[in-house]
């Protein structure tokens, strides 16, 4: 079905505004959704609630805690030990059916890719776009860090020889992160992968911004990941490193002693603004500008940032938004609270933004002292902090900022550092705006300038009774699902029923366990999808009789006649609520059983043995347990072109079998293929030529 929407002049509304003339409308990029899991904070919500509240969310590890997760005891009993990281909770659960992964590619994911796909789903339901139909040209602007189980992964020979060297490698390379979103979500858009070390996921904004610009898209997804690994593990304080001793860390702060690791993920998803406000996209904050610059060999190790470039990208990014550094009121600074980088970047930044109007104008901050340094992710984490408190109008401290560090001479600079939560007044001339810096070992600098949001159209007053269409996967993910959207209606700034029964409807995946509610305001709509979250009988109004029609229909997965208008808003993303598939590590690989099909040589297999040992093959390489549907189809079951490689070359090695990569294109159930493998049916073609023909594909 077609979706109607009614943008409600919002383009007009927003020049009217006063903060955007038709020639930034036409440079100007939106951020219409976000989704980011970082220490202490499962969603976004939570994340800002902590933000706010100045609270630091580093965690320091008992010894208990460390050995549980195989941490050398030789190592955390040593004396410059820091049981301190910004960890990152539940990193290892992950849904694969949701994504078309089997459970044995689900073991082998990296956790990253796991956590990028979920958060890049999420972003796009938060922009209020259903995930797998995204609108067309989106592309994947994204990085991620080097991680223990993909190198554990990768030199693991028992690994390799279950499902096959490149199959490891495409499961578990940092290299495969944005075409791995692009395939399981069908984004045609570019999809590349950004490294630029800890300034990866800024710059990943940076370029999908000007991708928008050149037309290379319409619709961008960007930001990072960083999970180094899944368990509970400090790191070794070195005189001299950039950790810090006591697992804290204090940007710009006269306790400064360096930083501390961390791993998080975020997107963001971009459009150009025009298109956004034309099509009734939630707007979150602008882009006017952004900017990427490397200080080549102009600082004194490749380690080490230099000031020039760094300035450099701050005055071209507010150049390119056609504004003066001055126009700023905030900067989220790289902030890594080590003694070099630190007075490096206030140097740089009070360059740029001298012509700030008076001393201490512009508030100064650094997210990496409320979560720590989470280095590919690192960006994305301070642009989404940004947009947060452009939306709520309020500036969000640096958690534990004390005196300045006197060497920075902050006193005698453009900025002051924010050391609680404060108002974020509008300035007498234009909108809030704020630039967020990062910066990457090698060099690599970046800057964004971030501007408040035109003010959305006030959606019309309706007493018409909705109905809320709900799917999920599994019964209790619906039940959360429904618990959490009457959360949301019961909120004073709730959207309208109207957006929200469209955004609904448009803007979610269908899954195979539905339900409805039809509801005339927001407090009904509440009651009865607390009702649904109870497992009790949902109360239905009198009449609608069209809309319940149009419910059950929905129930059926019927073609839906949908009625009304409506515009896109943020509600609730899906309630993700997979199982622990765990990491591997370089100490202790996983160990995987010998293959039943290996225990007996060949020559002693036949007949029913060898079928048997056939069915096992099949169902280790898939990830099925021995309760699996035997009915099912190769690719029913997870199966895809590479593992069905893979199994040919075993099925040749380990039984001298010949086995025609087509077989596995064939509507056979798993019982029908392996008796047809038994029966050794004829090919032509060698596995060579089948080889190089699926390479050319």
């Amino acid at each position: 079905m077609t979706e109607t929407v009614n943008p409600a002049n919002n383009t007009t509304d927003a020049l009217d505004s006063g903060t955007l003339d038709s020639g930034t409308l036409d440079s100007a990029i939106a951020v219409i959704g976000m989704s980011g899991r970082f220490p202490g904070a499962p969603d976004l919500d939570t994340y800002w609630q902590n933000l706010v509240g100045g609270v630091c969310s580093i965690s320091d590890f008992t010894d208990d805690e460390l050995l549980a997760d195989g941490a050398d005891p030789a190592e955390i009993g040593g004396r410059d030990y820091v049981p301190s990281k910004g960890y990152l909770a539940d990193a290892d659960r992950f849904d694969p059916a949701l994504f078309g992964f089997n459970r044995t590619e689900a073991a082998v994911l990296d956790p990253q890719h796991r956590l990028l796909l979920q958060t890049a789903w999420a972003a796009l339901e938060d922009a209020g776009h259903d995930p797998l139909a995204a609108p067309p040209r989106t592309g994947v602007y994204v990085g991620g860090g080097v991680t223990e189980h993909m190198l554990a992964a990768q030199t693991d020979p028992k690994l390799a020889a279950q499902i096959g060297a490149l199959q490891v490698r495409i499961l578990t390379d940092r290299e495969f992160l944005a075409p791995w979103v692009s395939y399981r979500l069908g984004l045609d858009g570019p999809s590349l992968n950004v490294q630029t070390a800890c300034s990866t996921s800024l710059t990943a904004v940076h370029l999908a911004v000007q991708a928008l610009l050149m037309g290379d898209c319409d619709t961008a997804l960007a930001g990072g990941v960083a999970v180094d690994t899944v368990r509970r593990r400090g790191y070794v304080h070195y005189q001299g490193g950039i950790f810090a001793p006591d697992g804290r860390c204090r940007p710009f702060d006269e306790r400064s002693g360096g930083t501390v690791p961390g791993n998080g993920v975020g997107v963001v998803v971009l459009r150009r603004l025009s298109d956004a406000l034309a099509d009734g996209d939630p707007v979150r904050a602008v882009i006017r500008g952004s900017a990427v610059t490397n200080d080549g060999a102009a600082r004194v190790g490749f380690t080490a940032p230099g000031v020039d470039q760094q300035t450099a990208a701050i005055v071209e990014a507010w150049t390119a938004a056609g504004l003066e550094p001055a126009d700023a009121q905030y900067v989220e600074a790289h902030g890594t609270a080590t003694e070099l980088g630190d007075r490096i970047e206030a140097s740089a930044a009070t360059a740029a933004f001298k012509g700030a109007l008076g001393t201490g104008a512009i508030g100064l901050g650094s997210v990496k002292a409320n979560i720590g340094h989470l280095d590919a992710a690192a960006g994305v984490a301070g642009f989404i902090k940004t947009v947060l408190m452009l939306e709520h109008a309020t500036l969000a401290p640096t958690a534990g900022a004390g005196r300045p560090h006197p060497e920075l001479a902050l006193d005698d600079s453009p900025f002051h550092v924010v050391d609680s939560a404060r108002p974020w007044p509008r300035p007498e001339r234009g909108p809030r705006r704020a630039g967020i810096s990062s910066v990457g070992i090698g060099g690599t600098n970046v800057h964004v300038v971030l501007e408040q949001a035109p003010p959305s159209p006030t959606a019309p007053r309706s007493t018409s009774p909705e109905i809320l269409l709900l799917s999920a996967h599994t019964e209790e993910a619906l039940r959360t699902v429904a618990a959490r959207l009457a959360t949301a209606l019961r909120a004073p700034d709730a959207p309208s029923l109207a957006d929200t029964a469209h955004t609904l409807r448009f803007g979610r995946t269908p899954q195979p366990v539905r339900a409805y509610v039809l509801a005339a305001d927001h407090a009904e709509a509440a009651t009865r999808l607390t009702e649904l979250a109870e497992g009790r009988a949902v109360s239905t109004p009198a009449g609608a009789d069209e809309l319940r029609t149009l419910g059950e229909a929905w129930l059926r997965d019927e073609h839906l006649p949908w009625p009304g208008q409506g515009r896109r808003t943020a509600l609730p993303t899906y309630p993700f609520e997979g199982e622990s598939f765990g990491a591997l590590t370089l100490d202790t690989r996983r160990q995987e059983p010998a293959s039943p099909a290996a225990e007996e040589a060949p020559e002693s297999l036949g007949g029913d043995n060898l079928e048997h040992s056939i069915r096992a093959l099949l169902a280790e390489a898939l990830g099925l347990d021995p309760s699996h549907d035997p009915d099912m189809t190769y690719f029913a079951a997870g199966g895809d072109s590479l593992t069905a490689v893979h199994l040919v070359g075993t099925l040749r090695d380990e039984f001298d079998l010949d086995v025609p990569l087509t077989l596995f294109l064939e509507q056979l159930t798993l019982h029908e293929m392996a008796r047809q493998i038994v029966a050794g049916r004829d090919s032509d073609d060698s596995l060579d030529a089948l080889l190089s023909e699926f390479e050319a594909e």
